[in-house]
């Protein structure tokens, strides 16, 4: 059974690579580039994340017998189209945004040169790496301006297909959240994880306070109870009266949260666990986390609202053909044009190393003081130009976020839906 990255692609990527082997246009150089003509509306920046996956996926990108097998089964039967399949290397260049970067409209965030079918085999793959991640990204970093250094976790992974779980908790933990409940993402990236129990665990008990017990026996009184199945201000004093004021955490997961945890900080302090905390759940998003502020609140947990689209709608990035044997080329469609030429990007500074502006231009950019390229290179002839494991790849990336972030005008963290944080400026 096919189990390479190959045939997660859509069918028109390899009917147009027929077309060209058969008329020798394949072989044409040619330069791609993605980018979104647009953020989601409201939205002020958006956050670039899936790169390294991407790049790791590369080299395992090949047609095996098993995949051209199945490309037959589907229809495919184009001889020299199999046959260039099953010898198929990415031998081209690719130049991007570092993950983590924050981009606008019409970012360059990747460039991908190299002959026609080679460079186009790639757009299915590329853009649904880049469109997952970035837009979980970019949701889950207005989930951390909304905590306000407030610790968020990520929950999702039982909203979502398995293998997105996984890429969700990356894209979470790389603008800041600081755990998952996902045991894969702990495992393939180093992602600290953390979870404790359900309300089943509650219900298997004969009471609430034989739950109790056998939890902290097992993990500890610095374990954290759920303790709203029943009653909350009594689940609060059970808990207290099982594990003694060192109770590490409650969890509130349902009922009117701002309420509810300014009345369980008094009911802890009353019974003297002064320092447990409390964690609150229940399909929280920025906007809600951000209802929470004034309340006595420790942590978050965001599930549903990061890894579905009501948290995490698309980023809407294409990938486009802009330039061919050195010619700049452009799609004149209404309303979706794109601009011809392979793109520089600077970012302009003022003298405080506040970003102003975004420029995105074909022609060389004139550097002023202030300016820092966005532009590095990520590949050349097949080879990544830096080899790195998805863990050192994942904390590389999740520093370049933090920085890039700190240089944002503090408008950009504003919720409330405005214009993009910075200008983009293009030629």
């Amino acid at each position: 059974m096919p189990t390479g990255p190959a045939l997660l692609t859509d069918r028109y990527e390899l009917t147009m690579v027929a077309a060209a082997l058969a008329d020798g246009t394949a072989d044409r150089d040619c330069v791609f580039e993605v980018f979104a003509r647009r953020l989601p509306h409201g939205r002020r920046y958006g956050v670039l994340a899936g790169t390294n996956r991407l790049l790791q996926a590369l080299p395992d990108f090949r047609f095996t017998d098993e995949d051209l097998a199945a490309l037959r089964d589907q229809g495919l039967t184009d001889s020299r189209l199999l046959d260039w399949l099953a010898g198929f290397r990415f031998s081209g260049d690719v130049d991007g945004y570092a993950e983590g970067e924050l981009f606008f409209p019409g970012s360059p965030v990747l460039t991908v040169r190299a002959p026609f079918a080679e460079g186009v085999v790639l757009e299915t793959l590329v853009l649904s790496v880049l469109n997952h991640d970035s837009a979980i990204a970019s949701a889950a970093a207005r989930m951390v301006t909304a905590a306000c250094e407030r610790p968020c976790i990520e929950m999702g992974s039982r909203r979502t297909h398995e293998q997105a779980a996984v890429a969700a908790a990356r894209a979470a933990y790389l603008v800041g959240f600081s755990a998952t409940s996902n045991l894969e993402a702990g495992h393939r990236y180093g992602i600290p994880t953390t979870g404790t129990s359900a309300h089943a665990f509650t219900l298997l008990h004969d009471d609430e306070e034989s739950a109790f017990r056998a939890q902290v026996a097992t993990l500890g009184a610095g374990t954290t109870l759920l303790v709203d199945t029943y009653d909350v201000d009594q689940g609060i004093r059970t808990a207290v009266k099982v594990a003694g004021p060192e109770l590490g955490a409650i969890r509130l997961d349902s009922g009117d949260l701002p309420t509810l945890a300014a009345h369980a900080r008094e009911l802890l302090d009353e019974l003297g666990a002064t320092g447990t905390k409390i964690i609150v759940t229940s399909d929280l998003d920025e906007y809600a986390i951000a209802g929470l502020m004034a309340a006595p609140v420790d942590g978050y947990g965001v599930g549903t609202a990061l890894v579905t689209g009501s948290g995490a709608p698309t980023m809407g990035m294409v990938y486009k053909l802009v330039e061919r044997d050195g010619v700049p080329v452009a799609k004149r469609s209404l309303g979706k044009p794109s601009v011809g030429g392979r793109k520089s990007a600077v970012r302009r500074h003022d003298a405080s190393g506040t970003a102003t502006a975004e420029v995105v231009t074909s022609e060389p950019v004139l550097p002023r003081e202030g300016d820092r390229s966005l532009i590095v290179e990520l590949v050349r002839g097949g080879e990544l130009c830096v080899p790195t494991t998805p863990r050192e790849a994942l904390t590389a990336a999740r520093a370049h976020h933090q920085q890039a972030r700190e240089a944002m005008p503090a408008e950009a963290f504003a919720l409330s839906r405005g214009d993009c944080a910075i200008e983009t400026m293009t030629a």
